[in-house]
């Protein structure tokens, strides 16, 4: 069973267990004995289930059951012996224990197991002494209400459960570390650093390249998809997607933004390109946000083939849902240009997805023979799936970079991470092709030599690929690491710029978070692990990550360069990357939303300082 299983389960067996000590102790306390015996056996049976799931998940991983093996497992075997005392002569051996104390010994021991449900739920991980101090304090309280109604309330625990409650709440408000650096220490000397706003990309081309300039504006507009329905949206120069920047590698990309009237401001950042810090298009760190009536010019060299995009990095969960992007795509110098080349980013305008701006099957004719690239970018916070039927076919790049010997693929479904890219290619049949999105019928693309749009098969039930174990294997060393950070990502309550229900890392909600404090040149390894119940698509800004293992499996296909990595629930990640852009850089999940509401913190170098006011919308 895996991880992800394993959490669902812990949690279904602290829910039976819950229902079944409370439920016992209200049919017992009505009289009807045989109900509650019935309830006993289940509470029991999925308290013990509860030492099983945790002793699993510890095998998986400490991350896993940190709470379970120090807090919620001794409350509830706490909470099943004091059930078994109280309450296990009257249920099971007829005996009467004086007033109501069987009923509230069963009681007891659902305040117990309610622990175990509650604490993954709305506390999260780690188990600090905060935490353990507070969900004690719940759950004795919960105990003395329940003694005083069966008569009998002992002073000294009154006492114990008051004072735990008051170190608890004291401890929750003591700040933590604003640094980690990563098991090596760090000199933080921001009085000599260089600032961020000095780290600008160059003027001037590569010799043979030229200067590409484009000027785009940010400004709300009504758009119409390719049905004829119309969409209120913010747009750059008036469209969604913006438009195509195209680039040769060696060139110079200069573009300079203005912002007409989006009032909370706008940004570009570069997904997946490695710019120079200063143009990175982050607000607050890189840079001040551009407010209406102003500009930003951004530069940098068109030194990464393949494909990329870009979208504004203020407000960004709402910014880039209502059409703040564009697609960003530079090719090899001397490279001829052949067949059909299609940059295809997808989007969910108001529920309905788009492919640019077709909201419906998109149909071209393209001859017998030719050699086709579609690029596509998932522009969404949530992973995207899409299958192509019709021919074989190769991914060839993911994130801008090729594979290293990719087979040929037909009948397999691909997921895209969110703000991911996949490069496909394939030559032309003498049929039609079809690209679709989530197995949906009647959107995607239709290529066919004769521009006829014949209907497709049903795609649902194709596997899904394993990058891991994709194409052909090639050395991609990666030595002792000289810092190790861990991230463990999770969701819980946090009063971090008010009470939220946050989405965490190690415990702490941006910008709360520590920052990650590197050297230049330093070989960095991260771990990932996602103990929460929802999918995060990692990214890292100013740096592309090798993927060193999954599940502690090393890749068995081609290497993986990535700037963006779903973690699904239960997943844990080893990744790695040479620290060789300095600056001072988001890390954060790119589902917007959950980066908004506080699962995101900075990589800083030593020897780099922002200038600007350090927080992030």
């Amino acid at each position: 069973m895996s991880a992800a299983n394993l959490l669902a389960a812990d949690l279904a067996v602290a829910f039976l267990a819950t229902v079944g000590w409370i439920g016992a102790a209200v049919t017992l306390g009505t009289g009807r004995l045989l109900l509650a015996r019935a309830l006993c056996a289940l509470a029991a049976t999925a308290s013990l289930a509860r030492v099983a799931t945790t002793a699993a998940l510890a095998a998986e991983g400490w991350w896993f059951a940190q709470e379970k093996v120090t807090l919620t497992l001794p409350l509830l075997l706490a909470g099943g012996v004091t059930a078994a005392v109280l309450a296990g002569p009257r249920v099971f051996g007829g005996a009467r224990p004086a007033g109501g104390r069987a009923v509230a010994g069963l009681l007891i021991a659902g305040y117990a197991a309610a622990a175990g449900l509650v604490f993954p739920l709305l506390i999260g991980y780690p188990a600090t002494w905060s935490a353990a101090l507070l969900t004690v304090t719940l759950v004795g309280a919960a105990t003395l209400v329940t003694w005083r109604a069966a008569g009998a309330v002992p002073r000294a625990g009154t006492a114990l459960v008051a004072l735990a409650g008051v170190v608890g709440a004291g401890l929750a408000f003591v700040p933590g570390g604003t640094v980690d650096s990563g098991g090596v220490p760090s000199r933080l000397a921001a009085g000599q650093a260089r600032p961020v706003s000095a780290l600008r990309g160059p003027t001037e081309p590569a010799p043979g390249g030229t200067v590409r300039r484009y000027d785009l504006s940010a400004r709300q507009a009504t758009i119409t998809l390719a049905s004829g329905r119309t969409v209120a949206a913010w747009t750059y120069n008036g469209q969604v997607p913006g438009p195509a920047i195209t680039a040769v590698e060696g060139d110079l990309i200069e573009v300079t933004l203005r912002n007409q009237d989006i009032d909370r401001g706008v940004t570009l950042h570069w997904h997946g390109y490695d710019v120079p810090n200063a143009e990175d298009g982050v607000p607050g760190v890189t840079q001040d946000a551009v407010l209406p009536g102003q500009d930003y010019t951004y530069r940098f060299l068109a030194n990464q083939v393949g494909t990329y995009w870009y979208h504004t990095h203020q407000v960004s969960d709402r910014g880039v849902r209502m059409g703040l992007y564009g697609t960003l795509v530079v090719a090899p110098r001397g490279a001829a240009s052949t067949g059909l080349d299609m940059t295809i980013p997808v989007h969910t305008f108001a529920g309905k997805v788009v492919f640019g701006t077709h909201d419906r099957a998109e149909v071209r004719r393209v001859s017998q023979g030719t050699t086709v690239r579609l690029r596509l970018v998932n522009t969404d916070s949530t992973p995207r799936r899409f299958t192509f039927a019709g021919a074989p076919y190769r991914l060839v790049a993911v994130d801008g970079n090729d594979l290293n010997g990719p087979g040929e693929l037909s009948r397999a479904a691909l997921r895209l991470p969110a703000g991911g890219r996949y490069d496909l290619a394939f030559t032309m049949p003498d049929g039609p092709v079809a690209l679709l999105a989530g197995d949906d019928l009647m959107t995607g693309l239709r290529l066919s030599p004769d521009g006829s749009a014949p209907a497709v098969e049903n795609t649902a039930d194709w596997p899904e690929l394993d990058l891991t174990r994709y194409g052909t294997p090639a050395p991609a060393p990666f030595g002792r690491e000289d810092r190790h950070f861990t991230m463990v990502l999770d969701r819980g309550v946090r009063l971090t710029g008010g009470p939220k229900y946050a989405y965490t890392i190690n415990g702490r909600a941006y910008p709360d978070t520590p920052t990650q404090v590197v050297r230049a040149d330093d070989l960095v390894r991260v771990t990932v692990v996602n103990r929460g119940l929802e999918t995060h698509p990692w990214h890292l800004h100013g740096h592309r990550v090798f993927v060193l293992a999954k599940d502690g499996r090393a890749p068995t296909g081609s290497p993986l360069l990535l700037d963006t990595f779903d973690v699904r629930p239960g997943e844990v990640w080893e990744v790695g990357f040479r620290a060789t852009n300095p600056g001072l850089w988001m890390n954060h999940c790119h589902n917007l939303s959950h980066a908004d509401l506080g699962m995101a913190l900075h990589l800083a170098y030593e020897g780099v300082a922002s200038s600007f006011h350090g927080g992030h919308s």
